[in-house]
């Protein structure tokens, strides 16, 4: 399995790798009030990339912030109810299976 993985690891690498030398002309980008932004395509393909992926954890914020708060909210509850104290004594009906031995 760990060599799939690395394969497909490297099949991703090398193409990225390709998509960036087969796009090293330069491109222009341009701005408001005349401002433009000479790069060379792939980087401005890679910020387009990541200025998306910025934009898309930014919107899931709240969202994460509201399920952890009500995750808080709920956890006391569930792990008092369901979990026993493991330094505390069984309970008194607790009976070996097999009473234990006396004598040589």
């Amino acid at each position: 399995m760990r060599i799939l993985v690395w394969l497909f690891r490297a099949f991703v690498f090398f193409t990225l790798f390709a998509f960036a030398l087969n796009n090293q002309q330069l491109a222009v980008v341009r701005w408001f009030f005349g401002v433009e932004w000479h790069a060379p395509m792939v980087i401005v393909v890679l910020a387009a990339f990541a200025a998306g992926c910025a934009v898309g954890v930014l919107a899931m914020v709240p969202s994460w912030w509201r399920h952890r708060r009500i995750a808080k909210r709920h956890k006391p509850a569930a792990t008092t109810a369901q979990m026993p104290d493991p330094n505390s004594a069984p309970p008194s009906d607790f009976a070996p299976e097999h009473p234990p031995r006396e004598g040589p």
